[in-house]
């Protein structure tokens, strides 16, 4: 039986192949999608899913607007990396699909209340806002979920927004909290595993090569996003995120950790947002989340290309325009 899931996201180059593998997956049945703000505000990443579903050929998809600011502060974005649109690098048409009338967070806080409890999974790859609402509206709702799989925070590698905080977790660590002490399995994919997920040039040609729009535009996608990490880490790709929580799913066999204790880090000026995560357990606090920190890199990008193949071929002549950058 396929695993209900619910998606929150804020796309995002990363976040976009995520939604494209999951929706090509028939282990998974997406039960729905809701928008965060984050890498871009709330208009262009509720925008941007649905040109997401229309690409994978999933119109049907339902896709909710969420909360266009973090739960306390003013929302920090990162168009320096994702571009103007968030999905800089291959340009699609304005969807035509609608956006549903429920607010995302009562999405979540329905379908939790609606599907037997245990049976969705909730996979956040932007800030946890949305999530960090709906635990704080309904509390009972977070013994209601499977686990939570999620997109957010580092260890042994430092931040990438500041030298200690990672960006989902940083533009809202008030959720975060709620969301890390809300008593649900967690499975933590942190900076500490994407970094060893690298787009390099051969694994982006191999997408290209599958010849289809999904293909074509992926590649395009990502030849923009990697370009910012790149000049940043010096290495051959930069690292792609988001896809890792959708891939765990598929194989969690490709992924290692340990259990331990993730607290967040809400005041300092210093390392707000930051995920204390007790590798070593010497805190005595109780653990709270599987930590990933392995990946076989190979089998993930195997992974991806073959389930990005399976979302239609079109002729040359239909291939969206790409951005030139």
């Amino acid at each position: 039986m396929a695993e209900k899931i619910i998606i929150d996201t804020d796309p995002g180059q990363d976040d976009a192949l995520a939604i494209l593998l999951a929706l090509a997956s028939p282990e998974l049945e997406v039960l729905g999608i809701t928008a965060a703000a984050g890498n871009v505000p709330l208009a262009l990443t509720s925008k941007n899913i649905r040109k997401i579903c229309e690409l994978a050929g999933r119109p049907d998809m339902a896709v909710h607007a969420g909360c266009s600011q973090p739960m306390s502060g003013a929302l920090v974005t990162a168009e320096y990396v994702h571009g103007e649109t968030g999905m800089d690098g291959a340009e699609l048409p304005e969807p035509t699909m609608p956006l549903q009338a429920l607010h995302g967070v009562d999405f979540i806080i329905e379908t939790l209340r609606r599907e037997p409890a245990g049976t969705v999974t909730l996979c956040t790859l932007g800030p946890l806002t949305n999530l960090g609402k709906a635990l704080t509206r309904a509390p009972e709702i977070a013994g209601r979920i499977r686990r939570i799989v999620l997109m957010g925070g580092g260890l042994f590698e430092g931040g990438n927004i500041t030298p200690a905080a990672e960006f989902n977790i940083y533009v809202d660590p008030q959720a975060a909290t709620l969301v890390f002490g809300c008593g649900a399995p967690i499975v933590m994919m942190p900076l500490d595993v994407t970094h060893k997920v690298l787009t390099t040039r051969a694994r982006i040609a191999a997408i290209r090569a599958l010849g289809s729009q999904v293909g074509h535009v992926a590649a395009g996608w990502l030849e923009y996003f990697e370009r910012f990490d790149e000049a940043k880490y010096g290495t051959d790709g930069g690292p792609l995120h988001d896809p890792n929580v959708i891939a765990y799913l598929l194989k969690p066999e490709l992924y290692g950790g340990r259990h331990c204790n993730v607290e967040i880090e809400t005041e300092s000026e210093l390392t707000k947002g930051m995920t204390v995560a007790d590798w070593w357990g010497v805190s005595g606090r109780p653990k709270n989340a599987f930590f990933v920190r392995d990946v076989d890199a190979d089998g993930f990008f195997s992974l991806l290309t073959e389930r990005l193949s399976r979302l239609g071929r079109n002729d040359a002549a239909e291939q969206p325009k790409l951005r030139l950058v």
